[in-house]
């Protein structure tokens, strides 16, 4: 072989995609994820806002979707949609960023290293994995951003002010309330939302000839999963939201099967499916625009697609 054919053989690995970037480590996979969500979540909290009013207060439940964002907005101003946000970044910055950037690693750990050996239930077990792991690191910025949000008022409270008074009054132990809740929440909707995106593409792709890096491709799995999603968490969501709002000086559940239990006794089991509507108002959007801008993310990095 002469010289110049060797010489442009290493020219063509030198410009090859492979060579140009190099995988992307742990860290980036996380900073990836992290960033999709803080994007995703400013535009989305309104609905959070909504949704949590509704679970936590009769009132706003009679009022529905409509008229609790009304009333809201004509007692305590436009801003108040945005009550607990800042809280709601840092949440996003440790709990989705984890949740979403340890995945494909979760999923080398319960063995999917090739097509036939993974199943969806294992996809299932590392989203929850995964999920249960981000609970842990996001529980705190949780507890707050529930707090700032059912704040009623003209005056939106700060997350340093929260932070005080929950610790003044509880302890440490208050950043952590409901975390038993938390986490089963986060396992049921990570593995439910990863495990039904990654399987809704393969379907998407073996029957419609797109490619996983397709944005339709993205957009159809990512609505799917939102919608299961609704499903399988509100119960959690709801007896979460529960825990964490309960005052201090006057304890209503003991933890989160108590809690379970007397939202089922006192006011029917079809209560742990209240604002199933505004949970999937926001779980579709904050799914497909969290799961599109972070494969976008990923391809810029070099990555393969999900």
């Amino acid at each position: 072989m002469s010289i110049n054919s060797r010489s442009s053989q290493y020219s063509l690995l030198a410009c090859s995609p492979a060579a140009a970037a190099a995988a992307p480590s742990l860290l980036q996979q996380v900073g990836m994820a992290g960033s999709a969500a803080v994007i995703t979540v400013s535009f989305v909290h309104l609905v959070d806002v909504v949704k949590t009013r509704i679970q936590v207060s009769p009132e706003y439940a009679a009022l529905g979707m409509g008229g609790t964002v009304k009333k809201v907005v004509g007692s305590e101003g436009v801003l108040a949609m945005w009550k607990g946000v800042n809280a709601a970044w840092l949440r996003e910055a440790s709990y989705t960023s984890l949740r979403l950037g340890l995945y494909e690693p979760c999923k080398i750990a319960f063995g999917c290293t090739t097509p036939e050996n993974t199943t969806f239930i294992k996809k299932f077990l590392a989203g929850s994995a995964a999920g249960a792991l981000g609970s842990l690191a996001g529980n705190p910025f949780d507890v707050l951003k529930t707090r700032m949000m059912t704040a009623e008022g003209k005056t939106s409270p700060s997350i340093v002010g929260t932070a005080k008074d929950l610790f003044a009054h509880q302890g440490i132990g208050g950043f952590y309330r409901g975390i038993d809740s938390n986490v089963m929440r986060a396992m049921v909707l990570n593995g439910t939302k990863m495990a039904c995106y990654d399987q809704t593409k393969g379907y998407v792709v073996q029957y419609t000839g797109l490619a996983k890096s397709s944005l339709i491709t993205q957009f159809i799995s990512a609505v799917a999963a939102g919608f299961f999603m609704t499903c399988t968490v509100s119960p959690f969501d709801m007896v979460r939201t529960r825990l964490m709002n309960q005052p201090a000086d006057a304890k209503i559940y003991n933890n989160a099967v108590d809690c379970f239990v007397k939202i089922c006794k006192n006011e029917g089991p079809l209560t742990l499916w209240r604002g199933f509507m505004p949970i999937w108002s926001r779980f579709a959007p904050t799914t497909t625009i969290q799961l599109v801008i972070f494969e976008q993310l990923r391809g810029l990095m070099g990555m393969k697609s999900m």
